[in-house]
């Protein structure tokens, strides 16, 4: 049994596990398991503001789908026999193909002491270069664009750039949804300066909705608008030639090949799609601010040509010396909450611990740190060839650790037959049902989750803060830093993983990025070097670089001193934009993905949340409305999507803001949480030759009707099965689970479940066989357990009002009241607007019916939506504009 503290004391200071923004989140434990969870207002990246993600965290941390105990081909196993077959099962793999057969999967959900283990022993002892991360999937190009440029992977500025910048462009950024406290900080900037907002994004995204000056650019062609902003800079004269002479090269080069792909305004507009007004008045407005940052996203980044997008953007910075000072750079938004700490330890396959490459003097240099037996002397496989490399049977060990490839990856049917080849799979992770879990590793690792490990993350502007413990280690989980120790330990390393605290190795870890520093590298802890426990525990958020004997970085390259090998920056030039495939007639479309307001990745942890569960209930694919009504395709509708390498069926969304001729899929879905919502099998896995990162944002894709004769919903205490054949998704809600869900078939057949939905439920029913009508409620003991109800799809059951009944199972002892999906003294929230307060549809409507509540802001002050991170405020918007039109 897990022992709770029952000293709650003051809340414990730690780290949002979400996007990369890094928020400060104040944790008080409840001492039965649960936590009360607040924003951090001392902490500088959101004083106090979270997120709807960050908000409910609270409702995330329970036991229910956890791994909590070693299991070793499919029994549960002691600590000593998993450890045990993991470094003889490693060592002999090593022993009869060498160690470029064995490869490591990581995650930007590792702690930056996690990842330093995991590299160390792959790269310095096992001596294999085949470690990536799943954070090659959304900032790779960044990190290349940042080293072809830089001389380094450096974001220049800081959050504060947001606050003092005139001009905020977002190119390939959904901010609002994917970055909402840091687009927060953008919107009340407007409001205090007057600050420009303008996006860049093929889909009118939320963000876009905000925008003083949206451009939906084609997709692909972000290259060619800053290209032709490059020329435009040139002949207005707006140029900072004291900043390009001193502190830059390459320029000529690059002004070539831009004027070769844009070389006028009316030629921008052509390759972009956009009006030649538009694609003016962006040119004038960065010509004429000088404080102008530009912030890009995984729109740029998941592209088969991303470094050269984040190339594009970094020249016109540095052409106009708008970079490293207060309001002025070009600023990377990180996906993953640690994905810069991995970075910072060498989690990607062509990138050495402490920010070195594979030089021969920075291998020699790691070599001798590290006292290393056998170590990695060349670059190793990138996310897409190294499981290639699997499937082809190069690769026949493989440690995953907190990732999901068999969601994340593209094509990830073709990586799912790829591991069952594999001689060796071993998983760490900390829940017992993801798809990649579910596949049959033949060892799993119990890992900690957020709330229970200690460590470092760091975050978009380069601020390393502490995630701290406040719940106990449940059933047998440890700290991947520990498992991957034990197992070096095992394989004779013991010597040079002898780690008993997280503490230890970021000590060691800020002790290499110093070693042999002296400026010559950008990353460099020495101040932090000398931390003992208690320092470490008490460790305030930093921005590095912090040598030794200095202080904190907040911006760089304002006066040069870039990590080339002569100190200047390079503008490259790029090649000439254009999509890594075609349209065709079969595939017409163009497939995009991306994230959705309240969820996170494949929803393990998210999905937990009956707030977050309510927003977006059900996978989806949005269709601009003139493609829709051209397919014969209506809200709601069911509709299968397909590519050249897979098909998936979703729920259909019409939406403006969509482009036509393009989808927008969501990527959350997995098979634990549906039927067939898994986007992965369909993208492709063209990547970018620099980078290595596959374009997810640009698959050929077709759309068509799916029709299906039934729809209704299962609400139940916990999931349930339905049958094979079946279209379903499920969510969290209170009092239990929700299931949607469409099938063939006549409602008698679906009343045939019932039984197997409810084992042992004493029944009520209700039967209009001539209309295809039935619901039943289900009772045992007297007390209520659940419903299903069924009908045709074209009037389709709603769930609003009858999730109501779970939520407040006793008061519902009438068994017609059940039946009627209706309790009495509830009144339904419709479909959620406001995740952080828990404001619906419903409420909203009725604020605005009042007279009282005209205005976004007005229902703020009635209703409190959209008062806390903002991420609801363009839907806010829309409601009052359609509720003003009715």
């Amino acid at each position: 049994m897990t022992a709770y503290p029952t000293d709650l004391g003051a809340p414990v200071r730690t780290t949002c596990p979400y996007c990369g923004v890094g928020c400060g989140v104040l944790a008080r434990p409840d001492g039965t398991g649960g936590v009360s969870i607040q924003g951090d207002p001392d902490h500088p990246a959101n004083f106090g503001r979270l997120c709807s993600k960050g908000s409910a965290l609270g409702e995330t941390v329970g036991l229910d789908g956890r791994l909590l105990h070693p299991v070793l081909q499919g029994r549960r196993a002691s600590w000593d026999e998993a450890l045990g077959a993991a470094a003889s099962g490693l060592q002999d793999v090593l022993d009869r193909h060498g160690p470029d057969a064995v490869a490591f999967y990581l995650s930007g959900q590792l702690l930056t002491e996690d990842y330093y283990v995991a590299n160390k022993l792959i790269k310095g002892f096992i001596g294999s270069p085949h470690v990536d991360t799943n954070s090659r999937l959304c900032m790779s190009s960044s990190v290349a664009g940042h080293k072809r440029a830089f001389g380094s992977d450096t974001v220049p500025g800081c959050y504060e750039d947001l606050d003092e910048a005139d001009l905020l462009i977002l190119v390939g950024s959904n901010a609002a949804w994917c970055h909402p406290i840091l687009f927060r900080r953008m919107l009340d900037n407007r409001t205090r300066r007057g600050a420009k907002i303008i996006v860049v994004d093929p889909r009118r995204s939320a963000t876009g909705d905000e925008a003083d000056l949206f451009l939906p650019v084609t997709p692909g062609m972000d290259t060619a608008l800053f290209c032709g902003l490059l020329v435009h800079l040139v002949e207005t004269d707006a140029l900072d030639r004291a900043y390009l002479d001193a502190h830059t090269s390459d320029f000529e080069a690059a002004l070539s090949r831009s004027r070769a792909i844009a070389p006028d305004l009316a030629t921008t507009a052509r390759l972009t799609g956009l009006p030649k007004s538009d694609v003016a008045s962006f040119f004038t407005l960065f010509r004429n601010t000088g404080r102008v940052v530009t912030c890009y996203s995984q729109g740029v980044n998941q592209s088969a040509q991303g470094t050269d997008k984040v190339g594009a953007i970094i020249n016109c910075h540095l052409a106009t010396g708008r970079i490293g000072r207060p309001g002025m750079g070009p600023f990377s938004l990180t996906g993953q909450p640690n994905a810069m700490g991995g970075r910072e330890v060498g989690g990607l396959a062509n990138m050495l611990a402490a920010h070195m490459g594979f030089a021969p003097p920075d291998i020699d240099r790691v070599r001798r740190f590290w006292d290393a037996s056998r170590m990695a002397e060349t670059e190793g496989l990138k996310a897409v060839a190294l499981f290639d490399a699997i499937d082809t049977g190069r690769i026949k060990a493989l440690w995953v650790m907190a990732t999901n490839p068999l969601v994340s990856m593209p094509d990830a049917d073709r990586v799912a037959r790829a591991l069952a080849k594999l001689e060796l799979l071993i998983v760490s992770d900390n829940v017992a049902s993801s798809d990649t879990v579910a596949r049959g590793a033949d060892i799993l690792f119990p890992a900690a989750a957020w709330g229970e490990k200690d460590g470092t993350v760091t975050n978009s502007e380069r601020r390393i803060s502490r995630q701290r413990a406040f719940l106990p280690l449940p059933g047998e989980a440890r700290p991947d830093w520990w498992i991957v120790s034990e197992v070096a330990r095992e394989m004779g390393f013991a010597a040079a993983f002898p780690y008993r605290s997280a503490a230890e190795i970021f000590r060691e870890h800020a002790a290499l990025t110093a070693f042999e520093n002296e400026g010559a590298r950008d990353l460099d802890l020495g101040a932090l070097v000398a931390l003992d426990q208690d320092g470490y525990d008490a460790l305030a958020p930093v921005q590095w670089p912090v040598p030794a004997g200095g202080a904190e970085a907040r911006r760089l390259f304002a006066e040069g001193g870039f990590f080339t090998l002569d100190g200047r920056a390079r503008l490259v030039p790029p090649e000439p934009p254009k999509l890594a495939a075609s349209l065709c007639d079969t595939y017409p479309f163009w497939l995009n993905t991306g994230r959705v307001r309240d969820h996170w990745h494949t929803m393990t942890r998210t999905g937990k949340s009956p707030r977050l569960g309510s927003h977006r209930p059900v996978p989806f694919v949005e269709v601009n409305p003139a493609d829709a009504a051209r397919l014969g395709l209506s809200a709601g509708d069911l509709a299968r999507v397909s590519t050249t390498s897979g098909s998936t069926v979703l729920e259909v969304e019409i939406h403006s803001g969509q482009a036509p001729g393009s989808l927008f899929v969501p990527i959350h879905w997995s098979r634990d949480t549906s039927s067939d919502g898994r986007i992965g099998p369909l993208v492709h896995g063209f990547v970018d030759p620099h980078s290595g990162q596959p374009e997810t944002k640009a698959t050929p894709a077709a759309i068509a009707p799916e029709p299906m004769r039934l729809r209704g919903f299962v609400l139940s205490r916990g999931p349930v099965r339905l049958a094979e054949g079946t279209w379903w998704a499920r969510a969290a809600i209170a009092g239990g689970t929700g299931t949607l869900f469409a099938a063939h078939g006549t409602a008698r057949e679906i009343a045939e479940w019932a039984p197997d939905l409810f084992p042992g439920a004493d029944l009520a029913e209700y039967v209009d066989a001539r209309a295809d009508v039935y619901r039943c409620a289900a009772f045992s003991e007297g007390r209520f357990k659940g419903v299903l109800f069924v009908g045709p799809a074209d009037g389709r059951p709603q769930w609003e009002a009858a999730k109501l009944l779970l939520a407040r199972p006793d008061e519902v002892e009438d068994r017609r009241v059940a039946l009627s999906g209706k309790p009495p003294g509830g009144q339904p929230t419709g479909p959620l607007v406001c995740a952080c307060f828990g404001v619906g549809l419903s409420a909203i409507r009725e604020a605005i019916a009042s007279g009282g509540a005209t205005t976004p802001e007005a229902i703020g002050v009635a209703l409190r939506a959209g008062t806390n991170c903002g991420s609801c405020l363009p839907e806010l918007r829309r409601i009052v504009v359609q509720e003003a039109v009715a």
